[in-house]
């Protein structure tokens, strides 16, 4: 009888303590993001942060959620990963704002065009998706090539995903890519630091996304 009586309180209880559960694990892996953000826009100085290390998030959690479809999985994942792609643009959008104010004088490279003549002479027309030169891919001057990159991305690997969706190898195989590209989440920052020989500018709180 007592046991049952305590099940008005114990129920709403467990029902709080899983939504809280939940909500950290959603928004827990942008956190250590929120700090950085602040610093770039108080200080607008993004060197001490790698854009590509917004890439390696960017890639992980899009196979992740494609991996959903073949493998679902609890529903806060899928939510991290979202919330944890619109966390990314959002980062690189303030990168992309401070390095170009901040560098007027350097020659304007974009995704959609491989050379600045192009833009001053509008001669050849716009070409999307061509500037893959190692040089300067990942390093555009303006926000909408982040994104068009990401769409072309996302949309070559779902279809892939759509056509092979029946595959338990390929939905394995997406799975472990998730992990793998997550997994190498340090190492465009900690290249970035090695070349520069410095640290400034980079958060010392952890970078974390939780589990696939």
């Amino acid at each position: 009888m007592e046991a049952e009586g305590l099940d008005w309180l114990l129920v709403p209880l467990h029902q709080l303590v899983s939504w809280v559960a939940a909500g950290a694990m959603v928004f827990g892996g942008v956190v250590p993001y929120i700090p950085q953000y602040r610093d770039i826009r108080r200080t607008q100085n993004a060197d001490g942060f790698s854009t590509h290390v917004c890439l390696v998030l960017l890639v992980a959690n899009i196979l992740r959620i494609l991996f959903w479809f073949g493998r679902h999985f609890e529903s806060p994942l899928l939510w991290q990963s979202i919330v944890m792609i619109l966390t990314m643009l959002l980062m690189l959008k303030l990168c992309t704002e401070v390095r170009v104010a901040n560098e007027l004088n350097i020659k304007r490279r974009s995704f959609a065009a491989t050379d600045s003549k192009d833009e001053e002479l509008k001669v050849p027309p716009r070409r999307p998706y061509l500037d893959f030169d190692p040089h300067h891919f990942w390093h555009w001057s303006s926000f909408a090539d982040y994104v068009q990159c990401t769409l072309a991305f996302t949309g070559v690997a779902g279809y892939i995903t759509y056509l092979s969706i029946d595959s338990a190898l390929f939905v394995e195989t997406l799975g472990f890519l998730a992990v793998l590209t997550e997994a190498m989440l340090g190492v465009p920052q900690l290249y970035r630091n090695y070349r520069h020989r410095s640290t400034e500018g980079m958060r010392t709180v952890p970078m974390s996304t939780g589990k696939s």
